[in-house]
């Protein structure tokens, strides 16, 4: 079997990297106009129609990313990269279940504390590899930075 092209390698990735987070998006949808809408929240919280482009576009940015990672390594080293994404993802996708489907901002909270740990270690394994892919990483690490004050609010003032 003849290992994927390049090309191919960015299909895969970033089409993979958009479904778990489109399959998020789903999970959220429905409690965006029911319970969220019920929450207080901070005065630095940004309208909700904001955080489907970002996502859209930090979404690619990750994907890409892996792509290059996934073209530039091999072995022990790729398998070590491929795990740190893989458990950021995951986790990405579980923080959405716990706040938006399970409606537990303080569940999220713990979720989103490690799903920041998760991209440093993403990041850092990347980083070893390419450095253009970790620099990809850079604007989600603050995302979910600006996101762990939300989450962090958001349990404050519930």
């Amino acid at each position: 079997m003849r290992a994927p092209t390049p090309a191919l390698k960015y299909v895969i990735t970033i089409g993979i990297t958009m479904l778990i987070g489109y399959a998020s998006g789903m999970v959220t949808r429905d409690a965006i106009d029911t319970w969220y809408v019920t929450l207080n929240k901070p005065w630095f919280n940004p309208p909700n129609w904001i955080f489907g482009p970002v996502w859209s576009l930090l979404y690619i940015a990750m994907g890409v990313a892996a792509a290059r990672v996934w073209i530039k390594a091999e072995g022990v080293a790729l398998r070590g990269a491929m795990l740190a994404y893989g458990v950021q993802l995951l986790l990405n996708a579980f923080w959405s279940i716990a706040f938006f489907g399970m409606r537990s901002p303080e569940l999220a909270l713990v979720v989103i504390i490690a799903l920041w740990l998760a991209i440093v270690w993403c990041l850092q394994r990347f980083k070893a590899i390419d450095r253009p892919a970790a620099w990809l990483l850079v604007p989600y690490l603050l995302w979910v930075s600006f996101a762990t004050l939300l989450n962090v609010a958001i349990v404050r003032l519930n």
